[in-house]
């Protein structure tokens, strides 16, 4: 940031010193880097915001249907399950993340926070806090900020990208991103904030990077669902004042010391896990042979 903070201590502790909430850092830090006034700033975040809001909405109203079939109208098919496993406000987190990142994987417009394979976890975790609590957008603008500043500490400390550190940097930070971000817009203590990251990253630690074919897909968009569902339980743990013992900066170096051991096959190759089943690599067969069949005839040209 503009005071080049390199962990959660730092920002935490000139946060405290200054009497500045959260998210002021972030927004001179954005001020600096585009060279524009803080005015012009929200404008910005108001038209991201939107477009996590249209995701949502794109994914649970319009075909969903990915080129390679593997994506299939989920979210509807949930919101609109006779079946009640979950609470109603639950359900709608489920179908939101997972119709918003359904969008990415049938090519529509998102806004990757941190990622384009992550991009459901923040608009329904955002969109549904947003309803329950009802929050007027402003605060989820200072939210998506908090969110920001602590996707810049992990790239900074681990990383944001499955194929650095495995699906853990990847849907795990944007967890983490979301559970902070609840934390905040609830009126929760920079502790807490805290708290909600280092208790997603536990949560989330360890989770490879697997996609079927090479496709953000699947298991991403399924994984997208369940990261916001555990964004909002570290949210719940930490604004309770639960301990995470392992402090937030400490549990961002576990993040990034796990993603260096891991294996290569496990860091969005398509050569292990889930993508190395039988049935992933009958998938992976079918997709290569759709994409020879779209390439234009040389001899038709």
């Amino acid at each position: 940031m503009s005071l080049l903070f390199t962990d959660f201590a730092s920002w935490q502790a000139h946060c405290e010193a200054t009497g500045q909430p959260l998210f002021q850092p972030v927004l001179d830090y954005e001020v600096e880097q585009k060279g524009r006034a803080e005015a012009d700033i929200w404008p910005g975040l108001q038209r991201a915001y939107d477009v996590m809001r249209d995701a949502v909405k794109t994914g649970l109203t319009e075909d969903m249907t990915s080129r390679s079939g593997m994506i299939n109208n989920g979210a509807k098919k949930i919101a609109a399950s006779p079946v009640t496993v979950l609470s109603p406000e639950f359900k709608q987190l489920i179908t939101r993340a997972l119709g918003a990142k359904e969008v990415n994987s049938c090519m529509g417009r998102v806004v990757a926070a941190p990622t384009a394979g992550a991009s459901g976890i923040l608009p329904g975790v955002l969109v549904t806090i947003q309803d329950l609590h009802r929050l007027d957008d402003h605060k989820i603008l200072e939210g998506l900020l908090v969110a920001a500043g602590i996707a810049l500490i992990i790239e900074q400390n681990a990383s944001l990208a499955g194929a650095v550190g495995g699906c853990q940097a990847e849907t795990g930070s944007a967890a983490a991103m979301g559970s902070g971000a609840i934390v905040y817009c609830l009126g929760g203590t920079i502790d807490q904030v805290f708290a909600a990251v280092a208790i997603t990253i536990q949560c989330m630690l360890g989770l490879v990077c697997d996609p079927v074919a090479g496709l953000v897909e699947v298991p991403c968009v399924v994984r997208n669902a369940s990261a916001a569902a555990i964004a909002f339980s570290s949210a719940q743990i930490a604004i309770a004042g639960v301990d995470p013992v392992i402090p937030v900066d400490q549990c961002v170096a576990a993040l990034g010391e796990v993603g260096q051991s891991m294996e290569t096959r496990y860091k969005e190759t398509a050569l292990g896990g889930l993508a190395n089943t039988k049935r992933g690599r009958e998938i992976e067969k079918m997709v290569l042979v759709q994409d020879v069949n779209i390439l234009p005839d040389e001899d038709h040209e």
